[in-house]
């Protein structure tokens, strides 16, 4: 987390021309989650990639974007600090800030349809109504897919994750599905018992797929100062100290249903890709690595292309799940 990178217009030519140079060896990356095409595995995590970032690598490489997680009514978010080295990753407490819907998709969702590829909208909701008006607010948006992240804080019930319960995952994607016709995937929470329960009440909802998974709860203290060093108090630990944890939620959500699950954790090499999809992931998501390397997505691809050759894989689809345990 303490490598430091050159952004600067020079180095980015730099990075461009050996993309461009990197040899193709013509991999069939593409997987589907349900109607929803994808042209390669990788995409952000919500939260951890914006329109900004565009000039940073060529977004329209990726398998899809992702939005930052959107309520309907506007939100601030938590108080500073928000974010905090941990060995090997990252503590978050964020907060999920949020311009609202209508702001959203006045002036957000169109930067993200400009790159021209899939666009999937994380919504998020601090009760289980809101989760439901915010699908109906939109109804009308063009975009590829709903990410429905029942990971959010729940406010409401004392700070619990609705992602929880089964019973309740059951009846807000259930709602999701209703008020619309878009592929609906389902962010999960790890901090369940059994995530093949809860894997299984969203598929039985109704769900496309669901991405395995959240950040975990952590905490961070200032010695000096006695105090915690997030402004929240705690955050979400997410980077590579989290992916064996993570990898063993996807192999277990895997098992447990038949439709595709999205492997998110700790992801940032393409050796990691292959290790989530060996394990049951149709697709993965990024988002740690990015902050120190912005064009760590496009990266991974090209070395996923590589690596696929190097092991004799024709087709990433052929080897999802063969892990042998």
């Amino acid at each position: 987390m303490t490598e430091v990178q050159d952004h600067s217009p020079a180095a980015l030519d730099d990075r461009d021309r050996h993309f461009a140079d990197h040899a193709a060896y013509g991999t069939d990356l593409g997987v589907s989650l349900g109607a929803l095409r994808l042209a390669n595995p990788v995409m952000p995590a919500s939260g951890c990639f914006g329109p900004e970032l565009a000039g940073l690598l060529p977004v329209h490489e990726l398998g899809a974007v992702v939005t930052k997680t959107l309520f309907s009514q506007r939100r601030s978010g938590n108080p500073s600090h928000r974010l905090t080295e941990s060995a090997q990753g990252m503590l978050n407490s964020v907060g999920i800030p949020s311009p609202g819907s209508a702001e959203f998709i006045r002036t957000v969702l169109p930067r993200y349809r400009s790159f021209g590829v899939p666009v999937v909208v994380s919504v998020g909701g601090l009760a289980e109504e809101e989760y439901l008006r915010i699908t109906e607010e939109l109804a009308d948006v063009r975009c590829e897919a709903l990410e429905v992240n029942v990971s959010c804080p729940n406010l409401e019930h004392g700070g619990l994750a609705i992602g929880t319960d089964a019973a309740t995952v059951e009846r807000v994607v259930s709602g999701v599905v209703a008020r619309t016709s878009l592929p609906v995937i389902v962010k999960l929470t790890p901090n369940v018992t059994s995530i093949g329960d809860i894997a299984r009440a969203a598929e039985q909802a109704g769900a496309t797929a669901v991405t395995v998974a959240n950040t975990f709860p952590g905490m961070a203290i200032d010695l000096e100062g006695r105090s915690a060093v997030l402004g929240n108090g705690v955050g979400g630990l997410s980077g590579p100290a989290v992916r064996p944890m993570v990898l063993r939620l996807v192999w277990q959500a895997a098992a447990a249903v038949r439709i595709p699950v999205v492997g998110c954790g700790g992801v940032s090499t393409a050796r990691d890709v292959l290790e989530f999809v060996l394990a049951g992931a149709t697709a993965v998501q990024m988002g740690t690595a990015t902050f120190t390397r912005p064009y760590a997505m496009t990266q991974v691809l090209r070395d996923l292309d590589a690596l696929c050759h190097e092991l004799g894989i024709a087709r990433l689809a052929d080897v999802r799940g063969t892990v042998r345990t």
